[in-house]
């Protein structure tokens, strides 16, 4: 169940099925308000687009009750896939927020450039610019304006972590003027090598 979720007995809940469990005293069948997979269905039934094949939810990360990041994309060009699954004055995904109980959602493009699909994770913060780290796998730095890092990183982190799970990067933020002073650093540390 999502944590801030309160219900009565009579209350009518709509949840998705992970699985049923067969028992001796009778079968369980376990629901889920918290999972990705239901938020997947409620924009199915509410996104024509999605239900018909057009649009194509690519990942969705959450952290239940407050914030979701859901990677939407389409070989459509006629289709904008973040506009179908808003709605028409947000519609479609205030139909979504309000079964939520006002979790907020983050609907971005999916691309297959891992610095324009980090980029766009990140939102609503702006990147200055995202690199690949080189020997690692699948990580990389993003530097973003100096007004922006409290906005990118998010409250405990919530931002930067969803990004995270979203694009399946290990992301490290650094606010441009954090990355000029280590640059000056390595610069001075060079020069007295030498």
């Amino acid at each position: 169940r999502i944590p801030t979720e309160d219900y009565q007995v009579g209350d009518t809940v709509r949840a998705i099925i992970l699985r049923v469990d067969p028992d001796a005293k009778g079968p369980s069948v376990i629901l889920s308000r918290s999972s990705g997979k239901f938020v997947e269905a409620l924009f199915r039934l509410e996104v024509s687009e999605i239900a018909d094949g057009v649009v194509e939810i690519m990942g969705i990360s959450r952290d239940p009750g407050y914030r979701a990041k859901l990677a939407v994309r389409t070989a459509n060009e006629n289709v904008d896939p973040v506009g179908a699954c808003v709605g028409t004055r947000g519609a479609r995904v205030g139909a979504v927020v309000n079964e939520l109980h006002g979790e907020k959602m983050d609907i971005i493009v999916w691309s297959e450039d891992p610095a324009q699909f980090i980029s766009s994770a990140l939102s609503p913060a702006d990147v200055v610019s995202v690199t690949v780290l080189p020997g690692l796998s699948k990580a990389c730095r993003v530097i973003v304006p100096d007004d922006q890092l409290s906005l990118a990183i998010g409250k405990e982190g919530q931002n930067a972590r969803l990004a995270a799970k979203l694009t399946g990067w290990k992301i490290d933020i650094k606010s441009l003027s954090q990355m000029n002073e280590a640059l000056a650093k390595q610069a001075e540390e060079a020069a007295q090598a030498e």
